[in-house]
């Protein structure tokens, strides 16, 4: 559903061999939508599966840090897979799908199937685990990456907008908890709808055929959204503290180092996953020694990616990841910061041509 059509203005780049538009000539306004109206975001390049059949939740529960079994038709979460060694292969979101359409989340159906959303540096990631621990026999999967698409509007505007293209009522979005869905018809074509919270505002995202993005991504522009690209997008999400996978955290990152707790991706009442043991020994016995932080920096424009932060002994204590100038807060950056530099802490910041000061945030900004 890769529907936000391009213009002359238009800037791209490849992410992990997708192309992703990262603005449409005013990238400027289009993260102003976020505040005033509703920003359309084309999403498509993140990758989807889809698990089917009885046996999909338990499968997928054995995968991932949160609680899949839990999960009632129209009912979503966020959670983590993870290597044996607890680190993160792909944060995913997970979507518990219902075997006929609904339009509440009180209607009794049966979960029909999972579809797993993942980050786009994540994907392949995802899929080989999918693929080395489900047998297709007991769950049935299929990447549907090219056939599903993925719009999202995100603004103070953006339930009027999704409610006035998708039939659905007001009230019912309102009501949905994150990552909770329901179902509708657009044009003929079947659309889930799903209420979902990385960027610190109200927002939903809509998942159809791809065939179908282009009238759909219309009629979202002529409801009164805003396209826009990746460049919003990120901004937006670092003043959020949200982690991208591949930048902020990679395999080599703890679920809890990435705050994932108050994310509310981690069940410590579940069965057995890949990568329990770690989870569970840093959560009843000890501590991580890193943690995702905010910087705010003294200059106006941020350090480069990887730049090292150093306390005032001289000691590296952490590292600059995602970077943005943000018209709230200024130069900004997510870091991963020593457990022993608090927030309210300044450090220094290095790299090979500068060096400039910083202070810890917590998150979000």
């Amino acid at each position: 559903m890769s529907g936000v059509a391009q213009h002359a203005s238009t800037a791209t780049e490849e992410v992990a061999g997708r192309q992703v538009v990262l603005h449409y000539g005013d990238p400027e306004g289009e993260y102003a939508a976020l505040g005033t109206g509703a920003l359309l975001v084309d999403r498509s390049h993140r990758g989807r599966v889809r698990i089917s059949g009885p046996k999909a939740a338990e499968m997928i529960t054995g995968l991932v840090t949160n609680d899949v079994m839990s999960l009632a038709p129209g009912q979503g979460q966020y959670a983590a897979a993870l290597t044996p060694k607890g680190k993160i292969v792909a944060d995913v979101r997970i979507f518990a799908l219902a075997s006929s359409p609904t339009l509440s989340l009180s209607t009794p159906a049966a979960v029909d199937s999972l579809l797993v959303d993942a980050p786009t540096r994540a994907a392949a990631g995802w899929l080989d685990m999918v693929r080395k621990f489900i047998n297709p026999r007991v769950a049935p999967y299929r990447d549907e990456t090219d056939a599903l698409g993925d719009l999202g509007v995100f603004g103070p505007q953006a339930r009027r907008i999704v409610g006035d293209v998708t039939g659905v009522a007001g009230t019912v979005l309102s009501a949905l908890p994150h990552y909770a869905h329901v179902s509708a018809e657009v044009d003929g074509a079947a659309v889930t709808v799903a209420r979902v919270p990385e960027l610190g505002v109200e927002g939903f995202e809509l998942f159809g055929p791809a065939s179908a993005g282009p009238a759909l991504a219309a009629r979202l522009l002529r409801a009164g959204a805003v396209r826009g690209g990746l460049a919003a997008w990120d901004l937006a999400r670092i003043e959020a503290g949200r982690p991208e996978w591949g930048l902020d955290i990679d395999e080599s990152t703890i679920p809890q180092e990435a705050n994932f707790d108050e994310l509310h991706a981690i069940s410590y009442t579940k069965g057995c996953y890949v990568g329990q043991e770690t989870v569970a020994r840093v959560h009843f016995r000890g501590h991580v020694n890193r943690h995702l932080r905010g910087l705010r920096f003294a200059t106006h424009t941020p350090p480069p990616f990887r730049a090292v932060l150093v306390d005032a002994t001289g000691k590296p204590v952490g590292e600059v990841r995602s970077t943005a100038v943000s018209p709230q807060f200024g130069a900004i950056a997510l870091a991963m910061v020593r457990r022993e530099i608090a927030v309210g802490d300044s450090v220094a910041v290095r790299w090979e041509s500068g060096e400039t000061a910083a202070s810890v945030i917590a998150l979000p900004f």
